[in-house]
């Protein structure tokens, strides 16, 4: 069945609007970003795999390609004030494309240019140094951290050269208890690194004995070629792992950077999370259906743990930020599409 799939997946692919592709190096797609990735998806967008760019070399959006409609990825790496130029021009060549996990701004442009417009779910985000851990809401992630410290875990930074098999093994027991086993996310997610790329930084948690219990990776956001933040983008654990040890070990990665003097940490998409009124133009078939996607017990315990992302973001009390969706159209087809590129169904 796989290859007849890959088969008419070719042929849809080939009727696509044709869009001007741009080979950029790793290194310039990079150089971008260090330029103008001040978004979650920034850093992701420049290493993932099996994505096209429009380009004109100063900046792109980056975008895939699945049942004959393009699915721009994120905002555009650019110059904040030449994004709305990109966003019309790739609009105009590639035939209403998709726009997924967009911020505010780009949101904006596309109503301005007749799309509909949804909400997609939550980005959460952690203003520093004002986000401090302290007072009663935070007590759970406080008492965390308290608890693995007094039980002997030892938290750490670093890049793991040393845990290399250790950390595959990891990642391979974690994959076996995913809903859904036989190929991790895309598009929205890459595929997780046995060594994290440049400018990451890794956080390990070990246990008493020593042993590898939790890795937690943030891609960097950048401005003006500084790093000002960080972003959740990898998380892993051991099958029996305690439930403090994700909690302390995102508390502590924080901690860090706030040392650090960093700016802002976010903690990434909650799917379908608060699908309200978008203040544009929206379909309102798309926003009843989102929401009963995450309400919906099926989904939550046989595709994706919707409620539960989401309730684990809600400890650290950030500032919840509203993502996008944007199409012209939004038909039953484009949809699988992008459920498709995506790797859910």
């Amino acid at each position: 069945m796989a290859p007849l799939r890959i088969y008419f997946d070719r042929l849809l692919d080939a009727v696509a609007p044709k869009v001007p592709r741009r080979e950029l190096t790793d290194e310039e797609r990079l150089g971008l970003v260090r330029r103008h990735g001040d978004f979650s998806l920034a850093y992701s967008t420049a290493v993932q795999q099996k994505l096209s760019y429009f380009s004109d070399g100063d900046g792109y959006i980056a975008f895939g390609t699945k049942m004959s409609r393009h699915f721009a990825l994120g905002d555009p790496v650019a110059d904040p004030a030449d994004r709305p130029a990109y966003i019309k021009r790739f609009v105009e060549v590639a035939r209403d494309p998709w726009f997924v996990q967009i911020g505010a701004d780009t949101a904006k442009v596309l109503a301005g240019l007749g799309y509909h417009v949804n909400r997609l779910g939550i980005d959460t985000r952690l203003h520093l140094p004002e986000h401090d851990f302290s007072g009663k809401r935070n007590e759970t992630v406080r008492y965390s951290e308290r608890w693995l410290a007094r039980k002997g875990f030892v938290f750490a930074e670093g890049t793991g050269d040393m845990l290399l098999d250790e950390i595959k093994q990891l990642s391979v027991e974690w994959r076996k208890r995913r809903i859904i086993k036989r190929w991790e996310m895309g598009f929205l997610n890459r595929r997780f690194s046995i060594q994290p790329g440049a400018d990451m930084r890794r956080f390990l948690l070990h246990s008493p004995e020593g042993r590898l219990v939790a890795i937690l990776d943030f891609d960097p956001l950048f401005r003006d070629g500084k790093v000002f933040g960080y972003t959740t983008s990898f998380k892993r654990k051991q099958t029996d792992a305690t439930p403090h040890a994700e909690v302390g070990l995102t508390k502590f990665a924080v901690d860090r950077f706030r040392e650090e003097g960093i700016s802002v940490v976010t903690l990434g998409l909650s799917p379908l999370l608060d699908i309200e009124r978008s203040g544009f133009a929206e379909s309102d078939f798309w926003r009843n259906t989102f929401r009963r996607a995450y309400d919906s017990p099926w989904v939550n315990r046989s595709r994706f743990n919707l409620q539960g992302q989401a309730a684990f973001k809600r400890r650290f009390h950030g500032v919840e930020e509203p993502t996008y969706i944007a199409f012209r159209k939004g038909t039953f087809v484009e949809m699988l599409g992008l459920l498709r590129l995506i790797k859910a169904v």
